[in-house]
């Protein structure tokens, strides 16, 4: 499932094409993706403008004229692509190619920019919801995330507060959306391993009785930023589905340090361990039992 590098990657990459401009003609080609779409959904959209489009934690969010956001999650194989109407292309302008199935291509946003935008989402585990802004706060699929990981108030203070107390492993406790929003299995592996801290470390021991957290927090939200930095940077990590708007894949998968590296040597200078593989929470958990303590 994309984790928050791939949905930024998306989100930055229709930006351009989708804020301020309108929503000229709606074809949702099937009625239901993970869940049935609004019996009325692509009369809401047609007419209305995207004030902004926002990314909170794996969803991104299309504030619209109507006083209404659009909420739309990629799923498991869910991919947005960025094409230019027919109509609207200038003789020799450039044109992306499609590489998708068009059967797939479940819901298109003919956008007032020029732009054709198709969601394709061959398992259809990606969904569309339009919920009032003013209960945004009160949706379910967002009320009970915890901060965003690349906010300025996500520091080593507020994640110690959070896993103060918990018995369970700071890869579990990481992988909670309810503690950081956004992060998925690729990322907590990644960014532990550059904290040097192992996956089955008690999440409370970044903190200490009071709450306050230790020099490991400090390490952790510092990697847990850079990760996410640098895996944005590269547009994300393509493993299976992921790919940009513009049908490229992302680069990050070429430079992970842990992750589906079972068995070759740790990347750290002068470590000289081997990447292990363990299972927790039905989960693979990538680390170095040599320098992750």
């Amino acid at each position: 499932m994309p984790e928050l590098p791939e949905v930024e990657t998306v989100r930055r990459g229709l930006a351009p094409v989708m804020q301020g401009a309108r929503f000229t003609r709606v074809e949702a080609q099937r009625g239901d993706l993970r869940w049935p779409l609004p019996g009325d959904f692509v009369q809401r959209l047609q007419g209305q403008r995207v004030e902004r489009l926002e990314r909170r934690a794996k969803y991104l969010l299309a504030e619209l004229s109507s006083g209404e956001v659009l909420i739309m999650h990629l799923g498991m194989s869910g991919s947005f692509h960025v094409a230019q109407e027919a109509a609207s292309r200038a003789p020799g302008g450039y044109y992306h190619a499609r590489p998708r199935l068009f059967a797939h291509d479940h819901v298109k946003f003919h956008m007032s920019s020029g732009a054709l935008i198709a969601f394709n989402d061959p398992r259809r585990f990606g969904m569309m919801k339009l919920v009032a802004r003013a209960e945004l706060d009160h949706e379910p699929l967002l009320r009970a995330l915890g901060p965003e990981p690349l906010a300025p108030e996500f520091n080593a203070s507020a994640l110690a507060l959070r896993c103060k107390g918990r018995r369970t492993s700071l890869k579990a406790a990481l992988s909670d959306q309810r503690i950081v929003a956004g992060l998925g299995n690729i990322y907590v592996c990644e960014a532990l391993h550059r904290a040097a801290l192992s996956p089955r470390r008690r999440a409370a021991s970044i903190a200490n009785r009071s709450g306050a957290p230790t020099e490991r927090a400090d390490a952790l939200v510092a990697a847990i930023k850079a990760v996410l930095r640098d895996a944005i940077k590269a547009g994300g990590s393509s493993l299976r589905d992921h790919r940009r708007t513009d049908g490229a894949l992302g680069d990050f998968q070429h430079r992970f340090r842990v992750y589906d590296r079972a068995g070759k040597p740790c990347p750290r200078p002068r470590c000289n361990g081997i990447i292990r593989r363990i299972v927790q929470g039905g989960r693979s958990s990538f680390f170095c039992p040599r320098c992750q303590k």
